[in-house]
């Protein structure tokens, strides 16, 4: 229906997460309507992203090259305290909040073994590491992973881990979402909120 170079650009813009032949196509007819400058500008934004960004040496977030991220490198940031979640995009609700100051762990993942990833996919060696040369200083460990079974047993894994070195863990509370009618509400999210209660 397309010419070749309209359909496969809207193939690839498919393969991408929650855009869908029809979003993709829509994406692909905007382009269309744009200056050639501004594809240019795009397209040249979208060579260089891989070379332009890397992970950030301390926490594992993401950051321009050769840089610690801009969280580490912020020094009002509190560093007694890290919340460690499983991708850099978990951060942004986080900040979003205003409720914490502290600092991040990235662990690029949560254990899956069905899906072969073991614990030494992950960057918990690091954390483990980090934990213990910053052993003095950090008063507390926020584990903010999804509340899943592969959230629970990475945590577990970690703390496990962590026991000996005596630092405080504590996990994000889980239960109900403002506005939400109980009537509709799974028995696991129910108990989770009557378990968390304040």
């Amino acid at each position: 229906m397309f010419p070749d170079s309209i359909q496969n650009l809207i193939n690839n813009l498919s393969k991408l997460p929650d855009i869908g032949p029809r979003a993709a196509t829509r994406l692909v007819f905007h382009l269309l309507n744009q200056k050639q400058k501004e594809l240019t500008e795009l397209s040249s934004l979208i060579k260089s992203l891989k070379s332009e960004i890397e992970l950030c040496g301390q926490c594992f977030n993401l950051t321009s090259k050769d840089q610690l991220c801009s969280v580490c490198q912020d020094k009002k940031r509190d560093p007694s305290k890290i919340c460690i979640v499983e991708t850099p995009l978990n951060i942004l609700p986080i900040e979003k909040t205003k409720q914490f100051n502290g600092l991040y762990h990235v662990l690029g993942g949560l254990i899956f073994p069905s899906n072969g990833i073991g614990p030494e996919k992950l960057k918990i060696n690091q954390l483990i590491t980090r934990c213990k040369n910053n052993q003095s200083k950090i008063t507390e460990l926020i584990f903010a992973l999804s509340p899943s079974t592969e959230g629970d047993t990475t945590t577990l894994y970690i703390e496990r881990l962590l026991k000996p070195l005596k630092i405080k863990t504590s996990r994000l509370a889980r239960g109900l979402s403002m506005g939400s009618d109980l009537e509709y509400i799974d028995e696991h999210t129910l108990s989770s909120a009557l378990r968390e209660r304040k």
